[in-house]
């Protein structure tokens, strides 16, 4: 019984193992592929310096795409639509690019531009933005997408915003280590000094330039750090792609050399310099001469004299280094020192004297000097003043477009004192000189944002580190035995390794109100984009009474209406506002437009406009008008109509003919519109067309008409 019994039991267990291992436990064939694929993962774990890489990619990545999703929102509020004045000209410019090719766009005459003058297109514009939408149009259109010029052109400022991120990055980069270009790019992604001229629709030359600004400048700080022709090379191309693109690239050929004397001055004088200079001077200037609208410029201008002055300054200085060292006696040197310096600082004044004599090299231009003092357009050259964007920034602006940065910027200066290199100098030039002329003209907030980012970078970088550090810090260890005591006794005595009262605790709440600060900045920025600068000024929006958004396209149908109802050979005068988007819309000639560069055409229409109605339709008919159009905000409230406009075309008009004089249109010195208003103010053609039979509307619910 026992035997049978235990023979049983045996049996069992047999089969009950084989149950178990059949259900729940794995075959040892998976448990060895198991044990495979663990141990490829642990030799596949990366090193703390890979993890850290991955992490600032992923970082620069998400910035990156930061900076394109944050300028979308007109297009999602809207429509894919050009924003402003400029860009239409830019947009009509590149659609001819796109449809005729190259070479007719480079030798275009526009005949519906400046009636009767013309204007010849090649020669007259930066075409780096035309030609970088073009150029992104035929890679996409190769790579198969089915995309209109119209998308590519309302996309290429937000990719290019993107594209600053990166440069940024690497800036920030040179400047101290990655952390700063982590932030500095961050900074950059999302400020309002940038983003109000680089959202999605704002297809102007400043969506491309910043980007070449920046980058010229990181290129010609690498040069000058490594002293490589490689990098030399690259700042000169990155100079031609900025000349290219805008007119403010004389801000970088006027800071670039004011930052090689003060290297001079502060006697940081390097081979690396020199060649980093010399090299972005002649490369870049030959290569800028082939854009025809700048020419001979580099060498013909007053105010590019300061560069050719510094390249000059730069042969003298390497002579006379190479001199000292063939030298042994000091004295002598000093002596031969004392006859160059005279005798190149005589010859240079001699040639300058005389090209400004002759008129070989002609003065600086209104534009410059009204950067040097802002009160010069206002008594000088009214069409620049009449910009809003030409005056002055006010205490608020600089708040609304860069927030803590303001406060980060000092903050940042300081640190960058603490560590000076040539990197660092360059930076502190280039912030210093912006931040000056950005408080003349308003416009200006955008040159100066890099700027102010990658110094504010610098402050938060340097702060978030010393605070991580403190947190950090451990309380020493006592030591007890006897060997140490000693030492130990110093080191207390000394009190470097002790931590002060409530160390943490205060580095910890300095740390969480650094970062409810940057959260702050970074919800102000939202705002700004999202409600004041992605709203397309030709499409209008406001708020009724129970919240519901209603669209003004009053400016768009006015065309259209035009473009259809009109002869093609029909020839409209407005003021020079509108001429843009007249040619690119209503596809007709216009009188005046925004170039500006015919002061005497816009004054006559401004005379014009001023005239009583029998004097204007003289000048009208002179100029072979068809239509006028004005723009009249009366009905609907809106404030930037020709009305508002008026003393600027009274002024302007005044400039060239003295029969207009702005007394005549005030009353006791104010403007006035209603009944008060002066006589000629009432009489005069702009008066007349914008009230026409207004006094038969019915402008407000339960008011009587007018």
């Amino acid at each position: 019984m026992s035997s049978t019994t235990s023979i049983t039991s045996t049996k069992t267990d047999k089969m009950a193992a084989k149950g178990d291992h059949a259900i729940g436990t794995p075959p040892a064939g998976i448990m060895s592929a198991l044990e495979g694929v663990l141990t490829q993962l642990k030799a596949f774990r990366l090193k703390p310096k890979q993890q850290e890489m991955l992490l600032r990619v992923s970082a620069l990545l998400l910035i990156y795409i930061l900076a394109f999703a944050t300028r979308l929102f007109s297009v999602l509020r809207y429509e894919s639509v050009i924003h402003e004045f400029d860009p239409y000209f830019n947009y009509r410019t590149t659609l001819y690019l796109t449809q005729k090719g190259f070479y007719e766009f480079w030798n275009w005459f526009d005949y519906e531009s400046w009636y009767p003058l013309g204007r010849i297109i090649g020669g007259t514009l930066y075409p780096g933005l035309m030609v970088t939408a073009a150029l992104l149009y035929w890679g996409l259109r190769a790579l198969s997408f089915a995309v209109h010029i119209k998308d590519v052109c309302v996309l290429t400022a937000p990719f290019f915003a993107s594209n600053t991120t990166i440069v940024a990055y690497f800036f920030g980069k040179e400047l101290r280590d990655s952390g700063t270009g982590l932030i500095a790019a961050a900074f950059i992604a999302i400020c309002p000094g940038y983003i109000s001229r680089s959202v999605a629709g704002s297809y102007d030359n400043e969506g491309v330039a910043i980007f070449a600004l920046l980058l010229t400048f990181y290129l010609f700080v690498k040069a000058v750090n490594t002293g490589s022709l490689a990098w030399s090379v690259a700042s000169a191309f990155g100079y031609f792609y900025m000349v290219s693109a805008w007119g403010g690239y004389i801000f970088i050929i006027n800071l670039i050399p004011i930052y090689v004397v003060v290297l001079l001055v502060t006697g940081r004088y390097s081979k690396r310099l020199y060649i980093a200079y010399n090299t972005l001077y002649i490369l870049g200037m030959l290569l800028a001469m082939q854009i025809r609208f700048v020419g001979f410029q580099h060498v013909q201008s007053g105010e590019h004299m300061a560069a050719m002055g510094v390249f000059f300054l730069m042969q003298v200085f390497y002579f006379a280094e190479w001199v000292k060292a063939q030298l042994v006696d000091p004295k002598l040197f000093q002596a031969f020192l004392k006859v160059i310096v005279i005798g190149a600082g005589s010859v240079g004044a001699l040639g300058l004297g005389l090209g400004l004599a002759t008129g070989y090299i002609s003065p600086w231009t209104g534009r410059f000097y009204s950067l040097l003092d802002p009160t010069y357009a206002k008594d000088n050259i009214p069409i620049i003043a009449s910009v809003s964007e030409h005056q002055p920034t006010s205490w608020s602006s600089f708040m609304f477009d860069f927030h803590i940065l303001l406060i980060l910027f000092p903050a940042g200066l300081y640190f960058c004192f603490k560590r000076l290199t040539d990197a660092v100098i360059f930076v502190l030039c280039y912030g210093l000189t912006s931040l000056y002329f950005a408080g003349v003209m308003v416009r200006l907030i955008l040159v100066a944002t890099p700027a102010v980012c990658l110094i504010g970078a610098v402050a938060v970088s340097a702060t978030l580190k010393n605070l991580a550090k403190l947190l950090r810090e451990k309380k020493p260890t006592v030591v007890t035995s006897a060997k140490t005591s000693g030492s130990t006794k110093a080191a207390a005595k000394s009190g470097h390794d002790q931590l002060l009262p409530f160390q943490k605790e205060g580095a910890a709440v300095l740390l969480l109100g650094c970062l409810y600060l940057l959260v702050q900045y970074a919800v102000h920025c939202t705002w700004v984009t999202s409600e004041a600068y992605s709203s397309p000024s030709i499409v209008l929006a406001a708020r009724q009474s129970n919240g519901d958004r209603v669209i003004f396209d009053d400016f768009r149908e006015a065309y259209y209406w035009l473009r259809h109802n009109t002869p093609s050979d029909a020839k409209v005068a407005s003021w020079w506002d509108y001429g843009y988007q007249i040619t690119a819309m209503a596809n007709r000639t216009v009188i005046v437009d925004n170039n500006t560069w015919n002061n005497t055409h816009i004054a006559t229409v401004g005379r014009a406009m001023s005239s009583y109605e029998d004097e204007s339709y003289q000048i009208l008919k002179s100029l072979d008008v068809d239509y006028v159009l004005v723009v009249f905000g009366g009905v609907t409230g809106y404030s930037s109509d020709d009305i508002n406009k008026f003393l600027w075309m009274v002024r302007i008009g005044g400039g060239v003919f003295p029969i207009i004089k702005e007394p005549d249109y005030l009353n006791n010195g104010e403007y006035r519109i209603d009944k008060e208003a002066a006589p000629k103010m009432l009489q005069c053609l702009m008066y007349k067309l914008c009230y026409y039979r207004f006094g038969e509307l019915s402008t407000e619910y339960g008011k009587p008409p007018g």
